[in-house]
């Protein structure tokens, strides 16, 4: 097996990025640094990050500055930022490096690796996590897991076990799925259902563990994302739903999914890539998606109000 990994570089410094920054820098404050550019670069590196109470100054890097490659990039920025963030990458992309990509949606790995090589990709989600995010500030009372690997995980290649040796010793949950693509699919049921819901209705995590009504609406939306699977020969179950609604009713009740706190911030949300994303897929497997279409258009007439 290929040298562990040192180096680690994040590209986003919102909840997750801060969540993931933080414990690898507890693990080791020589292996993790954040890249970023302009007004992102003072702000992190003259207010730093503050993760559960802990002030935090990771490094920084400019994404023009050269140096020694990174092992691993962690990609945990929003939709609308990608194409910046595959820029500002360029430089700790090296020959050995491993990408993944914590992101919504089930596009993200694509669109990377379309430049950088798909072999240099890994795919992965983050499900559970209550982190909530106030300008530099970053808390969370459940970490969740990172579900990563390659599409198929039957046997664990190298840049899987130094991963996972990674994760474990900076206390990061995983784990590696024999199917990875169906766990995407099914991360991406998850955020086109709680997070559309909650941004509509304005509800933490306790309206949807207390309210039928709401955990209703969520699910509709998830629905069409199981019909559309099926085309997908992905195949998610209705039993997919239930898996998820165990693992609402374990979060912080005054949590707030990350499209909720876009919302109440007057920030761009990633409508497009959860209910567009949708929609588009409806279109090209000739199927209706009424729901999604509905949460669309309500999240597209917040957005227009800011």
């Amino acid at each position: 097996m290929k040298p562990s990994i040192e180096t680690i570089s994040i590209i986003g410094a919102g909840a997750l990025g801060a969540a993931y920054g933080g414990l690898l820098h507890d693990m080791d404050v020589r292996s993790v640094s954040f890249v970023a550019g302009g007004n992102r670069f003072e702000r992190l590196r003259n207010e730093g990050l503050i993760v559960n109470g802990k002030r935090y100054f990771i490094p920084v890097i400019p994404p023009e500055y050269l140096s020694a490659p990174a092992d691993l990039i962690i990609v945990a920025v929003k939709y609308h930022h990608l194409d910046d963030a595959i820029q500002d990458m360029r430089n700790r992309v090296g020959t050995e490096t491993a990408i993944i990509s914590v992101m919504n949606g089930i596009e993200s790995e694509g669109r990377i690796g379309s430049v950088y090589g798909m072999g240099k990709v890994l795919y992965a989600v983050s499900v559970g996590i209550d982190a909530l995010r106030e300008g530099n500030r970053v808390n969370y009372s459940n970490q969740g897991k990172i579900f990563f690997g390659e599409t198929i995980n039957t046997i664990s290649t190298d840049r899987i076990k130094r991963i996972q040796a990674l994760f474990d010793k900076a206390g990061i949950n995983y784990e590696t799925p024999p199917d990875m693509m169906r766990v995407m699919w099914w991360k991406f049921m998850i955020n086109v259902g709680i997070n559309q819901a909650s941004a509509v209705l304005r509800a933490p995590f306790l309206v949807f563990q207390t309210s039928e009504e709401a955990r209703n609406l969520m699910e509709s939306a998830m629905r069409e994302v199981i019909t559309l699977s099926e085309k997908a020969q992905v195949n998610l179950i209705e039993e997919d739903i239930k898996r998820f609604n165990e693992i609402l009713l374990d979060l912080n009740p005054q949590g707030k999914t990350s499209m909720l706190q876009d919302v109440e911030a007057g920030r761009k949300t990633e409508v497009e890539m959860l209910a567009g994303k949708v929609i588009a897929l409806g279109r090209q497997y000739n199927l209706p998606t009424p729901v999604n279409q509905k949460l669309f258009d309500l999240i597209k007439e917040i957005e227009a109000k800011y």
